[in-house]
This record gives structure tokens, sequence and C-alpha cells, in this order.
């Protein structure tokens, strides 16, 4: 037991210590405060504070802003210190340790190779140098006796041109590493279709794709990831619920109706990359409220659609994956039931193969029971 150990409500079981899937952890979000300040240090980078507390409390109110644009510019400082091999290296070891500490038994990275070359390296030499931080990562959890798996997901950046670009590089580090494609930033204005090229692409070699869509931009965004995108999975997605009717004008019953496109994710199984924290952060439920008891998490596990729990940003939301499910246990009163089908949506929804997903889940229903 750890001091960021978290605990079923009433004292129950330790959340922590149960075995988990995570699939949307963005790489330049989850840096430890400390290495910020002394990776900035090697290379002359300026930092708003430079005592890790101090640094870490700036994050988060800076990305508690409830708009998406604004919760992006934390990352400008997160990334200028992640341009060079060896500080790529760092952050991807000790990124998987942090996984690790909490109890992620297989993960999936995502970050933009394309926002890692201002000082001299090439996308493939990024890639490399980030595989070489999780492999070492990998190799310190063994050497503590646990074991956990990881995969790449090379995201391109929806404002930028590089997606096919972007693409050609993920599909050459499938066999090092790479195991799904994403792309992500400013939503609205930049539908998945305007990288369908790249899409053609990744489908031509049965490559597979998470896209961003439901977060910051509702209902065409969605339609733009699944048809544009062939997105297997959408990151975030919550915004789905525009199309769900709830009607509650009877006292007794509460009256609930699909539109199409909901009907579609929830009839195909289509994962919904669900960060509560962040998606108060970013302002992605503020049609429904400003608190986690609004976000339409509940009313889309109630309804059989593929929830699952993610973290975002560790660092701006200064959160992990088991603090988000304790707080979806406080304010939903779910039980280790509950959590154990998120997390068996996740390892089905992961980018390994049928097998390995298989695996994996038969992981966490085994530590689920030992709980």
């Amino acid at each position: 037991m750890t001091s960021s150990d978290f605990f079923m409500p009433g004292g129950g079981a330790n959340i922590t210590a149960l075995p988990k899937v995570s699939l949307h952890d963005h790489l330049d979000g989850g840096l430890r405060p400390q290495t910020i300040i002394e990776l900035a240090g090697e290379i002359g980078f300026e930092l708003p504070a430079t005592d890790a507390v101090a640094l870490a409390d700036w994050f988060a109110e800076k990305a508690d802003s409830g708009s998406l644009v604004e919760y992006l510019k934390t990352f400008d400082i997160t990334t200028a210190v992640m341009q060079t091999a060896a500080g790529l290296t760092r952050v991807a070891r000790e990124f998987v340790e942090d996984l690790d500490a909490d109890g992620v038994i297989y993960g999936e990275i995502r970050w933009a190779p394309e926002q890692h070359l201002s000082r001299g390296l090439t996308l493939d030499e990024a890639v490399e140098a980030v595989q070489e931080g999780i492999e070492e990562g990998i190799d310190a959890v063994s050497e503590a006796g646990r074991s956990i798996r990881i995969g790449q997901l090379i995201t391109a950046m929806r404002h930028a041109d590089r997606g096919l670009e972007i693409a050609e590089l993920a599909v050459r580090h499938r066999n090092n590493g790479v195991v799904g494609f994403d792309i992500a930033g400013a939503e609205a204005g930049f539908p998945a279709g305007n990288h369908r090229e790249a899409f053609d692409y990744l489908a031509s070699h049965f490559f597979p794709t998470t896209v961003h869509a439901g977060e910051a931009d509702g209902l065409e965004s969605i339609r733009g990831a699944l048809f544009d995108g062939r997105a297997l999975r959408l990151g975030h997605g919550v915004r789905l619920a525009e199309d769900i009717t709830v009607d509650r004008s009877d006292d007794e019953n509460t009256y609930v109706e699909l539109g199409r496109l909901s009907q579609w994710v929830k009839d195909r199984e289509i994962a919904l990359e669900l960060s509560p924290s962040s998606n108060l952060q970013t302002g992605a439920i503020a049609q429904w409220g400003d608190e986690l008891i609004d976000h339409p998490f509940d009313l889309l596990y109630q309804l059989g659609f593929r929830v699952t729990v993610n973290t975002d940003n560790r660092l701006m939301s200064r959160t992990s994956l088991s603090r988000e499910l304790a707080l979806l246990a406080e304010t939903f009163d779910y039980d280790l039931t509950d959590l154990e089908v998120f997390q068996l949506n996740a390892a089905g929804s992961t980018f390994l193969p049928f097998e390995e997903r298989e695996e994996l889940a038969d992981r966490i229903s085994a530590g689920f029971e030992r709980a």
C-alpha cells in the first residue's frame, strides 16, 4: 500500500491494487513535475515555478479552465522539455513506471511525434526514443517482480497537414511497439475528413485507429471519426449523449430514446474512452452540468454502451486511473463488479490481437476475484 492508494467508498477494496487497463493517456500529459524542472534546466527553458509542488499546482490550476483551448496551452511546457532523445526516453520510462505503480497491467500511450522535432530529431528517431524508454520501464517493472505491457498510439495533429506522413510512420513502426493511430488537438473546425487520405492508407494496411471526437465538438465530429476515420474507439466520445433523449416527465418512469448514431455506436460496441475529470476541466459536459454527478457516464453505462475509464492527462488533471475509478464509485455508487466491467470493456477494446485480449481479460478477472 502507498500514500497514493485509492479505496472503494466506505473503506472497501484497494482500487490501486486492482489490475487495470489504460487506453487514453497522453505521454506529454503525464510527466512528473520534478522531471519537467530538471529537463527544463538542461535546456535553459523558463518555467512558471521551479518547485515541484508549486509546478504541479500551476498545471492543475491552468488546466481547470472549462476550455479545451486553454487546457491545451499547458502542453507548451511539457512538449518543450521533450525535444531530445534523452528527454523522450526518460519521460516514457517514468510514464511506464507510474502506470505500474497505479496497478495498470496494459497501457496504450498516445503522443504526437510531429510535436517533438524542434531540436533536430526525425520522426523515426522520436518514435525510437520513446520505445527505448518504454522498454526500459517494462524492464524496471519486471525487475521488481511485476509485469506490464505497453503499446504506442501515434497521433497526428488534426489542425496540421501531416496526417498521411504520420500514418505511414505508425505503420512503419508496427513491429516496434506501435499498435494504433490517433488524431488529436483542436477538434472544432478540424474534422476527421481532413485526414481522409491518411485513414484510407491505414485501412489499406489493416491498422487500427482511435479518433478524438465528441469532446470539444458534437455529433458531426463523431460521425466523421466513425465514417471518415474508421475509428474502432472514440477518444472521449462523451457528447454522443447529445444523441440520446431522456424523458422524465412521467413521475414513475424514465423513457430513453437513442438516435441512429448512438444506436450504431452501441450496437457495434465501439468503445468510449471517457475521461471524467478531464471532461469536467475542458467543459466537454458543460451542457449537462459542472459536477461529476452531471457527467453522462452513468447514463451511457446503464444503456449498455462500452464505456471505459481513462485519465487523459494525469499531470493536468492531477489524477490517476485509480482515482478516476474511486471518484466514479463514490459518485454513482458503483461496486467492484461495475469497476470490473469497465476494465473488461477496456481489455476487449485494446489494439492487441484477439487471443491476447482474452488473456488480458483473464488477468483482470482473476485480480478482481482475489479482491
